[in-house]
């Protein structure tokens, strides 16, 4: 009822939707939590840029979203190419006719190890998608951000609360995520005085998505080299912390992806417009 009553409010304030006009790339939006933000978007009157390593989810999100009567193209490649990042931000620049509004880093997953058991392949990979492909976005993306034409500019960099509270198994992970924060502040203090450009992220808990479901259930992610990297927590673990997996949450439950879009999409629209530099937690409380 109460998202029902957010959605008539902002109805109501914005007829034409809260993102009407504005070109949003979002990484990782083949599936889960970033092709439930990119329909989210685009019903909000965005036009979107669906990013994602496997071209057939991406174009069938992209479809999903015309055959709605939303405006979406898909623009698939690997996030750990520089070259691909380029010509990522060249189309899409052409496809909003010569404007970007948004960039959402979404694009991403876990590679768990424990610290002495860590291998330098899973520490370089988690950091260089995490933390080096996101500023190869937001770099190449810059003449389209750092403009003054009165439009709203938008970064948002996902993070987790593994970033911020720490998180057994993911010393990759974790670090890369806490890097997350630092590279959401620094851009809101260059970009924000002088161009207006807002940049925050948002640290997700347990959301329900193939990186909190079992293992055995065999999703995986392919490596450029051809290797494939099993995605997933093992189901005796989660059974062993099944008792206390939500005492943090103050819902007691994990959330869904499309819940978790909502947010990403209330922190693009204009109801956050004086937000900027900061890290929303969802939804875990923070350790003291």
């Amino acid at each position: 009822m109460a998202d029902k009553r957010v959605a008539q409010i902002a109805g109501h304030l914005y007829p034409k939707g809260m993102l009407s006009g504005q070109v949003a790339i979002i990484t990782g939006s083949g599936q889960g939590i970033g092709a439930e933000a990119a329909k989210m978007f685009a019903a909000e009157g965005a036009k979107v840029v669906v990013q994602d390593i496997d071209a057939a989810k991406a174009n069938a999100v992209a479809k999903e979203i015309k055959d709605a009567g939303g405006q979406a193209t898909a623009i698939p490649g690997d996030m750990l190419n520089s070259e691909y990042i380029n010509e990522l931000v060249k189309k899409s620049a052409e496809f909003g006719g010569g404007k970007i509004h948004i960039v959402v880093n979404n694009a991403g997953f876990t590679w768990d190890g424990v610290i002495h058991k860590m291998t330098d392949k899973q520490w370089d990979t988690i950091l260089a998608l995490h933390n080096t492909a996101p500023f190869r976005l937001v770099r190449a993306a810059a003449p389209y951000f750092r403009v003054k034409d009165g439009e709203p500019r938008n970064i948002i960099n996902i993070s987790s609360t593994s970033g911020v509270n720490g998180n057994a198994g993911q010393i990759n992970y974790g670090t890369a995520k806490a890097g997350v924060t630092g590279l959401s502040k620094v851009i809101a203090k260059e970009w924000g005085p002088q161009f207006g450009v807002r940049a925050n992220s948002i640290a997700f808990g347990h959301i329900l998505t193939r990186l909190t479901a079992a293992k055995e259930e065999g999703a995986f992610v392919t490596m450029p080299d051809g290797s494939k990297v099993a995605l997933g927590i093992p189901k005796a673990q989660q059974e062993a912390r099944a008792s206390t997996a939500n005492l943090d949450i103050p819902l007691r439950r994990p959330g869904t992806a499309k819940e978790a879009a909502s947010v990403i999409l209330a922190v693009a629209s204009p109801l956050f417009s004086y937000v900027n530099g900061q890290t929303i937690m969802v939804s875990i409380l923070s350790e003291p």
